[in-house]
Parts: structure tokens; sequence; C-alpha cells
């Protein structure tokens, strides 16, 4: 039972973790990009890396570690393979900022100033991926409650008779 709440815990505080780290780093890539800049984009993008890695790792393990209702009753569910496209869309875009990023970090390094021209773009990922993560609550809160797509056109349709 402990071990549950655990999972549960370190699920939810990786996924607050994770919103306001991509937000963070979207923030900050805004603007002019001078060393102090750069450190904060890279301090978010940290931050994001690990929340993302612990969110997906304990997502995985309650969902087919036997921790909840079992990976027979997510792998039935539509919203769950909606939730799975939605993280799926969201580490297919993460591609370009983190490959941009490291990039940076290595120019750094070795003491060149990065051309962050594309800093508007990675913007645009940024608030596309915080949006998909929103979405991504509000379908995995809709099956927590035993929703599904035929489930909620029955609600639906009860409430409105």
């Amino acid at each position: 039972m402990e071990i549950r709440w655990l999972l549960a815990a370190l699920h939810l505080l990786a996924l607050g973790v994770g919103l306001g780290a991509v937000w963070a780093r979207t923030r900050s890539l805004r603007g002019h990009l001078d060393a102090t800049a750069l450190r904060r984009v890279f301090y978010a993008d940290n931050w994001w890396g690990i929340a993302a890695v612990v969110w997906v790792a304990t997502g995985f393990a309650r969902a087919f570690g036997g921790f909840e209702k079992g990976g027979a009753y997510y792998l039935h569910s539509r919203l769950f393979w909606i939730k799975m496209g939605l993280l799926a869309i969201i580490l297919v875009l993460e591609v370009i900022p983190m490959i941009t990023l490291i990039r940076w970090r290595i120019q750094l390094r070795r003491g060149r100033q990065p051309d962050t021209t594309v800093a508007t773009r990675l913007v645009k990922v940024g608030i596309l991926q915080t949006s998909l993560v929103v979405l991504m609550v509000l379908v995995a809160t809709a099956m927590a409650r035993g929703f599904d797509v035929p489930n909620v056109r029955a609600a639906l349709s009860s409430v409105a008779s």
C-alpha cells in the first residue's frame, strides 16, 4: 500500500516540477540570451529532464508494475492511448530543444557564444509542450474517474435528459 502511495506522490510531484520547469525554460528563452539567461534556461532544462524521467518511470510502474488497476485496464482504455499519444508528441517535440541546448552548452564550454536565433522556435515548442502536458492532466483525470469515450457520451446524455 505504501509503495502505491509513494509512486502516485512521485508521479504527481514530477508532473508539477516538470510543468513548472518546461514553462520556466520557455520563459527564460524569451528576450536577450546572455550568459545569465542561458544559465536559467539550462537550470530549468535540467529540472524538466529529471522530472520527465521520474514522471514517465513512475507512470509506467503504476500502470504495468502491478500497483494500480493493471496493464489490461490501461491497454483497453481509449483515454490511456490518447495520453500515450500526447506523451509521444511531447517527447518527439523535445528532440529539438534537447539537441539545440546540448549544442549551446558545448559552445559555452568552449568559450563561444551560441547562436540563439532559434530561441523563438524553442519558445513555440515549449508553449506547445506545456499545453500538451495540461491536456494530458485533463485526460488522466477523466481516465482515473472511469470515463472513456463511450462512458462520456452516456454520462452527457443522462445529464441532458
